[in-house]
This record gives structure tokens, sequence and C-alpha cells, in this order.
């Protein structure tokens, strides 16, 4: 009966959760890098009426939705009316960042005749992938004077594989050398006589000279597409993470606009996740701390009050997990088997790599119920090791009570992942749910 339940619930697809899945395919296109993520959901949020602050700025108390960029990473939040010093905060947390390849410096390389562009693996992208595809890159250009700007190719990269009549066993194991073979070409000529840099200056509008620094990533170029049976399925890039980080500004945009709630709403999307969150704009960094603190100060918070807001607080850490692989369900739990199109995961892991407890399992259950969404249970299998997410990190830095979920994947770190069309829109609405309560 159970698995009935569960293969109806990945066949019961509304035309919501289609509309929904088309728009976060076009948020990840605007979304090549972090840095254009966070622009992103900056932009979306000013249409719907949010304050966007300055770090400098102070930070106001009147009721209304706010936001503030720092790099590669946004938090937004609502001040509901009556809001005070020991208001508490209903937070939805993801990240911005996904694996890929970073532009080194001198990244205009190449030999043979071949133009080719120095790349440095950021993350753990599965590398084979990566391999033939129409690749782009994206991310920010600072200027000499401290100005930064976006700037994003056309489809410009490709790493090309050998073919097979030169590598005759390479069915029976591809062996990827990170150094020598994960260097995409980008045309023909000699490297000295050519400008990668020129070409991202002019993609920006700015000149080439004026380029002081640079964050770029390589990002896949092709859209995303629904497919397989019924149009149940979803492929794009970078579903991990902007399918959670998306759904989170659905949630808070649609929050901010029906209003109400009791606690202080509010989106955290950090960079730098998928290199262990150890920056200024990562999880393990101050950003959320501060912003916490500042939005306690301009209520007249003392340190007694800020712990109770923290002690009336939540945070549901949203990263995508792992659906069951029918190729390969030795390597999942045997009896925790989630299924694309099912439903979002509540993540459980007795080590702490997710930060769900009993308390946190049962809230879940709650806003579940309450946005009429199924969900499913995701353990891992005793043999494998699971990652971990910036839950943990945000339970450990600031106490606030924390669970971890996301809506199931398969390929997973690819460079083109697939998910249930359905699922990313049920994350959202638990989200709604989350911010109005």
């Amino acid at each position: 009966m159970a698995e009935q339940s569960t293969l109806s619930a990945a066949r019961d697809i509304s035309d919501a959760a289609r509309e929904h899945a088309r728009d976060l395919g076009a948020f990840v296109a605007a979304s090549p890098s972090s840095y254009h993520a966070a622009a992103e959901a900056a932009r979306r949020l000013s249409e719907a009426g949010f304050t966007g602050l300055d770090e400098v700025d102070e930070f106001g108390r009147e009721p209304g939705g706010y936001y503030v960029v720092r790099d590669g990473a946004i938090i937004a939040w609502v001040v509901p009316e009556g809001a005070g010093p020991r208001t508490g905060f209903h937070l939805l947390g993801s990240h911005t960042d996904s694996p890929s390849f970073k532009l080194k410096p001198k990244p205009t390389i190449g030999a043979h005749g071949w133009l080719q562009a120095g790349v440095e693996v950021y993350g753990g992208p599965l590398l084979n992938s990566w391999l033939d595809r129409e690749l782009l890159l994206a991310g920010r250009l600072v200027l000499t004077d401290g100005t930064e700007v976006l700037t994003r190719t056309d489809p410009l990269l490709r790493f090309p594989q050998l073919a097979i009549h030169l590598d005759r066993q390479v069915n029976d194991g591809l062996t990827l050398d990170k150094q020598r073979h994960m260097n995409p070409v980008w045309g023909t000529g000699v490297p000295s006589q050519e400008d990668l840099l020129g070409v991202l200056a002019d993609a920006a509008g700015v000149e080439a000279a004026q380029i002081g620094g640079y964050d770029v990533v390589v990002a896949d170029a092709q859209p995303a597409a629904e497919f397989g049976q019924d149009g149940a399925f979803f492929a794009s890039g970078r579903l991990d993470n902007l399918s959670s980080m998306h759904a989170s500004v659905v949630a808070l945009v649609e929050h901010a606009r029906a209003g109400g709630g009791e606690h202080i709403a509010m989106l955290t999307a950090f960079d730098h996740e998928e290199i262990g969150s150890g920056s200024r704009s990562g999880a393990s960094g101050p950003f959320l701390q501060e912003v916490l603190e500042r939005i306690g100060n301009a209520f007249g918070a003392s340190d007694s009050d800020r712990y109770r807001a923290y002690a009336d607080s939540v945070c549901v850490s949203a990263d995508a997990g792992h659906s069951i692989h029918p190729n390969y369900p030795e390597r999942h739990d045997p009896a925790n088997q989630p299924l694309l199109g099912a439903g979002p995961l509540l993540k459980i892991n007795a080590n702490q790599r997710y930060a769900t407890d009993g308390v946190g399992a049962a809230l879940w259950s709650r806003l579940c119920a309450e946005a009429e969404v199924p969900y499913q249970e995701f353990v891992s299998n005793n043999m494998m090791p699971c990652g971990s997410t910036i839950g943990p990190l945000t339970a450990t830095r600031l106490g606030i009570r924390t669970l971890d979920v996301g809506i199931p994947l398969l390929s997973m770190h690819s460079a083109r992942e697939m998910c249930g069309v359905a699922d990313p829109w049920r994350l959202a609405r638990v989200g709604v749910r989350l911010f109005a309560s």
C-alpha cells in the first residue's frame, strides 16, 4: 500500500506544479553562477516590493520585506506586524553554488593550435558528465576602481572526449586527469595572441584593461526540459541547489503578499556550500548571525531577548537529496527508498551530518500535512557515508533548532541533474506553511 501511495504521488502533477517547474527553469537559466543567483533573487524580491539594503545601511524595524546581498549570498526577511525584540525567526535555508570549474589566473592557455581555458575543479562534479556539452562562462568581474559587474558569455566552451578509436578500452573504465584532461577548448589560435578575459569583458560591456580580479565559473548552457512518462521528470543544470533556493524565493514572496505570521520569515541562501561553507558568504561564516543580530538591534534587543528569540526559532535547511537509483539499488538503504516525484525528503542521519531530530521530524510532518504535500524519509545505507549541508552548521553556530530537507534527485553533481516535476513546487508549498506559522 505504501508503494502504491508513493507511485500515485509521483504521477500527481498539477498545472501549478508544472508552472513552478518552468519558472524554476527560468531561474536556473538566469543563475549560471552564485553571483547571478543572488542577483536574480534580489531582482524578484525587488519586483515583489522588498527593500534592498546595503550592509552599511541601518536595518529598520518597520513591517515589510527586506534583503541584503553579500557576494554570492543573499538573506531576505519579512517583518510582521507586532514584531519585537523577542520575536523568533522561521528560516528556510539553501545555497547558491553548484559543483563546476572555476577560471584560474592566466586563464588563456592552449597548445597545438587550440585555445583552451585554464580551470580549477570546484567542489565535486561528476567529471564525465561535463564532456561533450556546450558550456558558458559566468560570474563577476571586479574592476580596478572596485566596481563589480556580472558577466556571462554565450555557449563558448567544450570538454571534448577522446574518440573511441584512440582509446579502445574507454568503455571498460574512463579515467580523467583533472589537470591534463579538464581544460576546455574555446577556439583555435595562439594563446599569447588571444585573451579570454577580453571575451568576458566584452560580455559585460567593460574594457579588459579595467579588470582587477574575477570569480568566474563554467556552467551548462542547455535549457531545462520536462520529459519522461506523462512529462513527469524535469532535467536541468544546478538543481543542487537552485531548486531549493528558487522554492524559498517563491515561498517568501507569496508569504509577503499574504501577510500574517507570528515570526520573522527569513530566506538564507549561502555561497560555497559545495566546498565546505568556510567563507564570509558561506554558512560557516558570520553573515547570518550578523543579520539576525542587526535585526534584533533594530528592536533594541538585549542578549537575553536575542537568546529567547533564537529559542523560539527554527531553520529548515533545504538541499537536494538522493532518489533510489534503479541500476544501483545496493547503494541505498533497503527500507527507505525515496522516488522522484513522490514528495520532498526529510533527511536523517544518526551522526548529525543532517541536523534533523525527532522534534524537527514532527514539525516537518505537521507542515507537510498542512500544505497537503506528501513527503519521504531519506537515510543513507550504513556502508555509504552521507554528505552534509548548511543545517548542522547553522544549528552549531546559533543553537537554533534545525532540520534537513530537500527534493530527491538522480544524477546529483552531474552537469545536468533530474528531479520529479512536482517536487520543487511541493517544497515551496511547505515553505509557505513554515513562514506562515
